[in-house]
C-alpha cells in the first residue's frame, strides 16, 4: 500500500504517519536544519569572540595612544631642556668672554699704573737726591 501511495506523492514514515515528503528527504531536511542551527550558534559565538577581541584591541590602541602622547610630551620637554641648556651655556660663554676682556683691560691698566708709579718713584728719588 505504501508503494501505491508513493505514486500520488504520499509516503508513510517509520511512525506510520502519512507524509508529503519522502522519509529520506525529511531526514536530510532535519539533519540540514540541525547543521544550520549549529552553524548559526558557531557564527554567534564567533561574532561574540570577535567583538571581545575588537574591544581588547581598542583598549590596547587607546593605551598605546596615551603612551605615545606621553612619550611625545617627554621628548618635547627634553628638547626644551636641551635648548634652555644651550642658551644658558651661550650666556655663560659670553660672560666668560666679557670677564676675560675686563681682566685683560684691568691688567693693561695695572701695568700702566705700575709704570707710572715707577716713573714717579724715580722722579721722587731723583728730586730727593739733588
Amino acid at each position: 500500500m505504501a508503494e501505491s501511495l508513493a505514486k500520488y506523492g504520499l509516503f508513510v514514515d517509520d511512525l506510520c504517519k502519512i507524509r508529503i515528503l519522502e522519509p529520506e528527504i525529511t531526514t536530510q531536511s532535519d539533519k540540514l536544519k540541525n547543521e544550520c542551527h549549529d552553524f548559526v550558534n558557531k557564527i554567534t559565538e564567533f561574532k561574540k569572540n570577535s567583538e571581545h577581541f575588537i574591544n581588547l584591541l581598542d583598549k590596547l590602541a587607546t593605551e598605546v595612544e596615551k603612551e605615545k602622547m606621553r612619550t611625545i610630551g617627554a621628548r618635547n620637554l627634553l628638547s626644551s631642556v636641551e635648548k634652555q641648556r644651550d642658551v644658558q651655556k651661550q650666556k655663560i660663554q659670553a660672560m666668560i668672554i666679557e670677564k676675560t676682556m675686563e681682566l685683560e683691560r684691568l691688567r693693561v691698566q695695572y701695568d700702566s699704573l705700575k709704570k707710572i708709579e715707577l716713573e714717579q718713584l724715580e722722579t721722587i728719588e731723583h728730586l730727593t737726591i739733588n
